[in-house]
């Protein structure tokens, strides 16, 4: 062969081998990226050719699929469909052909779609037999009238959100949020309709901020309902040992190495009080110099065994609580009512309520229960998992016994289901600078049956901006919206 052939033969060998090596880089190193790329419309139109699987609730789909009909041209087949689409939005999140997916929808998006590879070899026997793809089902943990009892008892009082846990398992049985959204005004492609929908959503177009999960992604004070973790905390180290011994605890208190009084709420009974005597009438006094007594150090860690400055997945993501990291002594008292930085979701609140219930294991708080193949096959199953032991059985038993005193006669009145043992604590916590807008109001519970388990914690806030100051507290606008909660899940267990 001549020079000049040869070069021509390994110029060519050449191209065919970068073409080869371009090939196999398209297919296996970004087979992925170009997947997932928005440009790719192909995936997209994949996706929406088939109905979806669906999200379920106590048997039952809460979601569904219909052919899309819009105006002009989409090449999009299905739209996702909600039913109850605003009660059920924080729990599901939106699927939407022009803005995406959230929330389980999002995560479990490979099952919902039947895109999942644990799917692959249903998917090739259906193509073998011709049968058409179909998705597979998210089963949830929701107690569907405890949802309702949430989501309604939340609407007569504007903003708000309720956690409920099966402190047993840690299974969610409610997650409700207020004001909320409906996904099906949103779910297809049309500029008229979806588009205007989703703008009138945004946060910047709707001060109330509808699409906010209040329940799992929004932080507040938590107000005296921390006082829970702060009696575990005195408990747990050792300062005080019973719930009738007597606190070490001066009136007037002054912070430590200030000149700054805390002050009590009214004239109440807070001069050496018993922890249960603190605690069903709300001593700051009592509980914020058990604060500044144990330290900072002592405080974080055992609100960090409750799971505070730590996210949860439950699946979706879920906001951590914050108790301060950098606290000097009396900053740590105020933060040991749950003022200062401490901040939590109304999820972690359930899970301090969860814990004490369950004498004293938190369970890992999760929602879906079992992912499941179009035939109904479950390919996945979720096993309660236990979180931590924020303290021991003896303890947890003496905050249960605490808890109850406040519901029985203390300001927790409200939160009563008659034959049914009920622990709680209100909350009433500080919104603004210098407390000037009106306080949010908490109330965290859990409920006893006849056989002495404990089917439910529940935790409420209530954010109620039209209220006249003198009428918010957690006694008054979360307490019954809890008792409705809790009451809805153990008749459904009846």
């Amino acid at each position: 062969m001549n020079k000049p052939l040869r070069r021509i033969a390994i110029f060519c060998g050449l191209l065919v081998l970068a073409l080869l090596i371009r090939d196999n880089w398209l297919q296996y190193v970004q087979a992925d990226t170009l997947k997932s790329d928005p440009k790719n419309r192909r995936v997209s139109i994949a996706r929406y050719a088939t109905p979806r699987g669906d999200i379920i609730v106590d048997g039952k789909s809460i979601t569904g699929s219909t052919e899309t009909k819009g105006d002009g041209f989409n090449d999009f087949k299905y739209k996702r469909t909600y039913k109850d689409g605003a009660m059920w939005s924080p729990v599901t999140g939106y699927v939407s052909q022009a803005f995406g997916a959230s929330q389980l929808e999002s995560i479990d998006d490979g099952i919902l779609t039947g895109n999942d590879d644990r799917l692959f070899f249903r998917n090739t026997l259906d193509m073998l037999t011709g049968k058409k793809k179909q998705g597979g089902n998210v089963v949830t943990t929701l107690n569907a009238d405890a949802q309702k009892a949430a989501y309604e008892g939340l609407l007569k009082q504007g903003k708000g959100a309720v956690a409920a846990i099966d402190p047993e398992t840690g299974a969610i049985l409610a997650l409700a949020s207020t004001p909320s959204y409906d996904p099906s005004t949103f779910a297809g492609n049309s500029t008229n309709t979806d588009g205007k929908a989703w703008n009138k959503l945004q946060k910047k177009n709707n001060p109330d901020d509808p699409m906010l999960n209040r329940a799992l992604r929004q932080t507040y004070p938590p107000g005296s309902t921390f006082k829970v973790v702060t009696a575990a905390a005195a408990l747990e180290n050792d300062l005080y040992s019973s719930a009738d011994e007597k606190t070490k605890s001066p009136l007037p208190y002054t912070l430590p190495g200030t000149s700054t009084e805390l002050k009590n709420e009214g004239n109440i009974p807070c001069k050496n009080a018993t922890l249960r005597e603190a605690l069903r009438v709300s001593c700051n006094t009592v509980f914020g110099k058990i604060g500044a007594d144990l330290g900072k150090e002592k405080m974080q860690e055992e609100a960090e065994k409750f799971g505070f400055n730590s996210e949860q997945f439950v699946p979706v993501r879920s906001n951590a609580s914050v108790f301060p990291e950098k606290a000097d002594k009396p900053q740590t008292a105020l933060s040991s009512i749950g003022q200062f930085e401490t901040a939590a979701t109304p999820l972690q609140m359930a899970m301090v309520a969860s814990a004490v219930a369950n004498d004293g294991t938190l369970m890992k708080p999760y929602m879906v229960d079992k992912l499941q193949a179009p035939n109904l096959d479950v390919i996945e199953q979720t096993d309660p998992e236990e979180m931590s032991e924020p303290l021991s059985k003896d303890n947890a038993q003496i905050i249960q016994s605490i808890m109850e005193t406040v519901v029985e006669k203390g300001t927790g009145t409200q939160a009563k289901i008659p034959g049914v043992t009920v622990g709680g604590k209100t909350g009433t916590a500080q919104h603004g600078v210098a407390n000037s807008e009106n306080p949010y109001a908490w109330f965290i519970s859990y409920a006893k049956a006849s056989d002495g388990s404990s089917p439910v914690a529940v935790a409420v806030v209530v954010e109620d901006e039209g209220a006249n100051r003198d009428d918010i507290s957690g006694g008054g606008l979360a307490a019954p919206i809890a008792r409705a909660v809790m009451k809805a899940v153990i008749d459904s267990k009846k």
